[in-house]
């Protein structure tokens, strides 16, 4: 073999590969893209998923004393209207209650953020409400933690309880599960409430 072949076969090996290589390089980009696409676009499905999924309280409800459980205090002083404006980032409730002397019903809105930070607000008679919203794990519920104090008659009084709200019915319903302890002890009530 003479110098002349010997350089033509080693350049058209060079060649070779230099272009296997270049090819190897090539791929190994355009597999890196799309599995960094795939990523991108399925991580991008399950956080629009997820939003979606959690549920929306928005809208009236009515008291339904005829699926609520008061036990012995009765429906005499439960917030007969709700009405709900949730936003991706907080809602706003708004209670419509009965007095307890007697009067005008007593109208309350309470806007808490999603965030789970505590929010202060005016309670009844005066009183004031602390509580923070977290979601249940699933998002189709929320409980509500607060505690109340204030003074009545001249006596001071506090209470701390756990509303958790829930829709049934295919979001007809609304069941809103209260607990709360007092210098009494513990009550559980559910109130029932129908969409308008």
């Amino acid at each position: 073999m003479n110098n002349r072949s010997f350089i033509l076969l080693v350049f058209h090996f060079e060649s070779l590969l230099t272009f296997s290589v270049l090819k190897s390089i090539y791929m190994n980009i355009s597999f890196a893209k799309k599995l960094l696409a795939a990523v991108i676009v399925s991580s991008t499905l399950v956080s629009f998923s997820h939003k979606a999924d959690r549920a929306n309280f928005s809208g009236g409800w009515a008291l339904n004393e005829g699926k609520s459980d008061f036990g012995q205090r009765g429906a005499r002083f439960a917030t007969k209207t709700i009405k709900v404006d949730q936003k991706s980032d907080a809602i706003a409730i708004t209670r419509t209650t009965p007095s307890f002397q007697g009067g005008d019903d007593v109208t309350t809105t309470e806007t808490l953020g999603f965030d789970g930070k505590e929010v202060q607000s005016e309670g009844f008679g005066g009183s004031v409400r602390k509580s923070a919203l977290k979601w249940a794990t699933d998002e189709k519920s929320f409980s509500i933690s607060s505690t109340t104090t204030g003074e009545r008659n001249g006596q001071a009084f506090s209470f701390s309880g756990t509303d958790t709200w829930t829709l049934g019915d295919g979001g007809k319903s609304l069941l809103v599960t209260s607990v709360r302890t007092t210098q009494q002890g513990e009550v559980t009530t559910k109130a029932a409430y129908d969409k308008q």
